[in-house]
């Protein structure tokens, strides 16, 4: 059971909270919702860098195979390539 001065506390802050303006209210929603958008975007963000490097891997991966592949041709293949139409 709550004192005389705890219920009198309680009473007065359920009072603050009653008469709470409208406006205040409205701005903290819209601030949270605000947040969770923020929230949202960082989110896809850091998906779309972590898929970026995935990409970045595999090419390297990819271009290295290719590096490899080429490391066992003979000496001076291609050197004289005429590409001209």
């Amino acid at each position: 059971m709550a004192s005389g001065t705890d219920g009198i506390a309680v009473r007065k802050l359920m009072t603050q909270l009653e008469f709470m303006d409208i406006s205040s209210i409205a701005s903290a929603f819209i601030g949270a919702q605000a947040g969770q958008a923020q929230l949202a975007v960082a989110a896809k963000i850091l998906k779309m860098n972590a898929d970026q490097e995935a990409s970045v891997a595999k090419l390297l991966e990819a271009a290295q195979a290719n590096f490899n592949q080429l490391a066992n041709v003979a000496a001076g293949i291609g050197t004289t390539l005429d590409i001209t139409v």
